[in-house]
């Protein structure tokens, strides 16, 4: 058994087209009827905003794992200097239930996020050969700034220009020097969301604030979820989740478009489409606002990329 930090992680690198080939694996797997992903349980801590989340799953497929990922979420702890969320993961071998590494890392949760918004979004260019991407991305938080990185590397030179808006504001001086030709700090949200066909919402946000349609024909990348008023995007069609069931709750703007605008299941397609009945042919040229609440199998799909490719490096530290 080994244990896994963010530095490990870090040595070991990022490959963008791996890990979004793993989430699309993990789909495929999941369509195959080899998974398991019971719903997150949310551990609150009353009279706070504190919470932890758990979420089990097993992936199977050539490699097959299981495992759980538990992720705090302490709002009040960047005012003392200490992350707001707190990532581990745990994995067990799947044919005997034996424990084999544990992977203390928050990078990790910032990867699987910005690879399932690859997903979508190389989808997004494959179905659109024609068009540049003009992406913009609210939040410049870690979030925001591995969406970048994954973004950059999927498009290449179809990344076209790059909209950036934060609350605390944003110093170009933090985008990766290759990009900042193509980049610039919007001075709103407003003003980022006009000009972006691509747009990914990587905020905290305590309310919802994105009060108007979006750009027609754009995508709309849901990643924190509780950012659009669901009046903004109810007459969008291509609506994409990871799963309904999952998706459809704690509040997020899937579920108050289902409480408010009547949104329901059969209103919606799944990554499954996407990956495996060519989702996006059914929409041509239209808006595509994706909502991914974060299947534990593309935790489990990335962690074990990484806790294999430690153990044939001899990277980690023991565990009895």
């Amino acid at each position: 058994m080994i244990f896994l930090n963010d530095d490990h992680i870090q040595e070991l690198g990022v490959d963008w087209h791996k890990l979004t080939n793993l989430v699309e694996n993990a789909v495929r797997t999941r369509e195959a009827g080899d998974s398991a992903s019971p719903l997150k349980s949310y551990l609150r801590f009353p009279g706070t905003k504190n919470r932890i989340i758990a979420t089990p799953a097993y992936l199977g497929g050539e490699s097959a794992l299981a495992g759980i990922k538990w992720i705090a979420g302490f709002p009040d702890n960047i005012r003392h200097g200490l992350p707001r969320a707190s990532n581990l993961i745990a994995l067990n071998d799947a044919a005997t239930g034996q424990p084999l590494a544990v992977l203390r890392c928050n990078l990790l949760n910032g990867l699987r996020a910005a690879a399932v918004s690859g997903l979508m979004l190389r989808a997004y260019a494959k179905a659109r050969p024609d068009v540049d991407i003009r992406l913009g991305i609210i939040g410049w938080g870690p979030i925001g700034r591995l969406h970048l990185e994954m973004a950059a590397e999927l498009l290449g030179s179809r990344l076209a220009g790059i909209s950036l808006y934060d609350l605390q504001g944003v110093d170009l001086s933090s985008v990766p020097e290759p990009l900042r030709s193509r980049t610039e700090a919007a001075a709103s949200w407003r003003e980022l969301y006009r000009r972006s066909n691509v747009i990914a919402t990587c905020t905290v946000s305590e309310s919802r604030y994105i009060d108007e349609a979006p750009p027609e024909g754009s995508l709309l990348l849901n990643v924190s979820l509780r950012d659009f008023e669901p009046e903004s995007v109810a007459d969008v069609r291509a609506i994409f989740v990871d799963d309904w069931q999952e998706i459809c709750r704690e509040n997020t703007d899937i579920e108050q478009l289902h409480l408010r605008c009547g949104l329901n299941a059969e209103g919606t397609r799944n990554v499954g489409d996407l990956v495996c009945r060519d989702g996006l042919a059914e929409f041509p040229g239209e808006t595509v606002f994706f909502n991914p609440m974060g299947l534990g199998i593309f935790d489990i799909a990335i962690a074990g990329h990484y806790y294999r490719l430690a153990s044939r490096r001899g990277l980690g530290i023991g565990l009895e």
